[in-house]
């Protein structure tokens, strides 16, 4: 952990990133709670119709089937933004550095907040810019504190999938919101609240983060911050003396520059882009996302569905959901533990090319793990019994923060740093494409199913199978590299002047 911030400096880097991450950057995924609200404010209740269908307590009720898929609508366009601009926004972060790409990510935060804060039931349709504007502001602030991980050395994949898990942990704060509604408080003065935090996230731009990227490893009395403008002067002045062929490497958002005895990083982003390694990472990501998010925009109706229409219960179990949302910020760090599995220990450590098909190897248990997740959950998914979803909520926000996590670290270890930012977005943006797929399930489930998302759940169980075609990919390619080492069937001992070509995966 070397360098010239101090350990205090850093930990408050990294102890005011989990806080923003778990309170800001994800809360578009607490859908479901602020969805509640919502409707008891009679947003979108003009599409709802007289149902000739007694209620639980033997009156005439409302069919708001129409009702349901406005808010579906919402979340799958809040969503897709979620992802699909995080291609964009990763070139912005890689091109233009942390504080550019932090300031934009403030002012659509504050912008979304303001929206929602003053929309009324009349003005609904401001939830859509409002949505996008808090998911694309969201997955950029995560973005920029992914690298923080940077500063404390060998906890680095550790680091990124607890970012990962807080972020999962912030959709929690729609079940804040509505405990205080429920309490008396408006929806305005809570959104006005989050809008004025934007001026705690531009102190913290301004204080306890680089003007570009942290670098990996740190050089030597490296510092960041307001007077550094991204690197402290002594930094500096180290570069200036070193001796070219020793020169500090660049700053890089997560992953250090391939050592000496791995393969040049010269590689074009196209080809990294085109690789078969990353083609299946992104269908591991699609399929299981769109399981999750599914199972988030219709749980509602899923729960009305399975409660009969009794409104206390659905609360009660809207509630529960929502606080095993908090449990994804202690369920990521395990991933983290199997990634970097093999740096623990006394016994002596690969380098160079090694320490790179280590790592690749060390991905494989993280994916398999996180699809078998995903599997366990989508079966209880799609048991019709209330109180089973209890055990489907556990298993969800512990596959979630699996998944989330592990995408980051997988194409931090499996790819060049100098693409990250772009490979992340594309990877965002290619399973955006796939997640609008749930809108056409909802209407499915809302029409032809009268309600009933049971036949949907069958279906998406298969089609998480699909995910496990990814690790066997990866493990594959682990043998390739092995191979070129000349050490498919011997112990990672070779010299670390070997050579592999990491940076053209198959």
């Amino acid at each position: 952990m070397a360098g010239g911030a101090g350990l205090a400096k850093r930990l408050g880097t990294f102890l005011s990133g989990l806080l923003e991450c778990g309170a800001f950057c994800g809360i578009i995924f607490g859908w479901a709670s602020l969805v509640f609200v919502l409707k008891d404010l009679g947003y979108f209740e003009g599409l709802c119709q007289p149902s000739a269908t007694p209620g639980p307590n033997l009156t005439l009720g409302s069919d708001c089937s129409g009702q349901d898929e406005q808010f579906s609508l919402v979340f799958t366009i809040g969503s897709f933004m979620n992802n699909f601009m995080t291609f964009p926004m990763g070139v912005v972060f890689d091109r233009f550095g942390t504080m550019a790409a932090r300031l934009i990510a403030i002012s659509l935060y504050a912008g979304g907040t303001l929206l929602v804060a003053f929309s009324t039931p009349e003005m609904a349709v401001l939830l859509f810019p409002a949505m996008s504007m808090l998911s694309v502001g969201g997955i950029l602030l995560i973005l920029t504190n992914m690298q923080v991980g940077n500063l404390f050395g060998n906890y680095r994949s550790i680091l990124i999938t607890l970012y990962n898990g807080a972020f999962d942990s912030s959709s929690a704060i729609f079940l804040i919101v509505k405990l205080l509604y429920e309490h008396g408080l408006s929806l305005r003065a809570m959104f006005l609240f989050l809008a004025a935090c934007s001026a705690w996230h531009l102190l913290r731009t301004l204080f306890l983060m680089p003007r570009t990227h942290i670098p990996y490893p740190l050089p030597p009395d490296y510092d960041y911050g307001l007077r550094c403008r991204g690197r402290s002067r002594s930094y500096r002045t180290y570069k200036d003396k070193q001796p070219p062929a020793e020169a500090a490497p660049e700053e890089t958002p997560l992953e250090p520059p391939i050592p000496r005895g791995g393969a040049p990083s010269g590689t074009p982003f196209r080809a990294c882009a085109c690789s078969w390694l990353f083609a299946w990472h992104v269908a591991w990501l699609s399929v299981m996302q769109l399981r999750h998010y599914l199972f988030i925009g219709t749980l509602n109706p899923q729960l009305e569905h399975l409660a009969h229409g009794d409104h206390g219960l659905v609360s009660t179990y809207t509630n529960a959901f929502a606080f095993t949302q908090l449990c994804g910020v202690l369920c990521a760090p395990w991933n983290g533990l199997i990634l970097d599995r093999h740096k623990r220990g006394k016994g002596p450590r690969p380098e160079g090319a090694l320490a790179a098909l280590a790592d690749l190897r060390s991905a494989v248990l993280s994916l398999v793990v996180t699809v078998a997740q995903c599997l366990l959950f989508s079966v209880l998914a799609a048991v019709p019994v209330l109180p089973v979803q209890f055990g489907t909520f556990v298993l969800q926000v512990i596959s979630r923060s699996f998944l989330y996590g592990g995408n980051a670290a997988f194409l931090a270890i499996a790819f060049p740093p100098q693409h990250f930012g772009k490979l992340y977005g594309l990877a965002m943006a290619l399973s955006a494409l796939v997640a609008l797929l749930q809108y056409p399930c909802v209407a499915l489930v809302q029409g032809p199913l009268q309600g009933d998302p049971f036949y949907m759940n069958l279906g998406l169980i298969a089609v998480v199978l699909v995910a496990f075609v990814s690790p066997v990919v990866v493990a594959r390619e682990c043998q390739r590299r092995a191979k070129e080492l000349g050490m498919a069937s011997t112990p990672l001992a070779a010299a670390p002047s070997a050579e592999i070509h990491v940076e053209t995966p198959h």
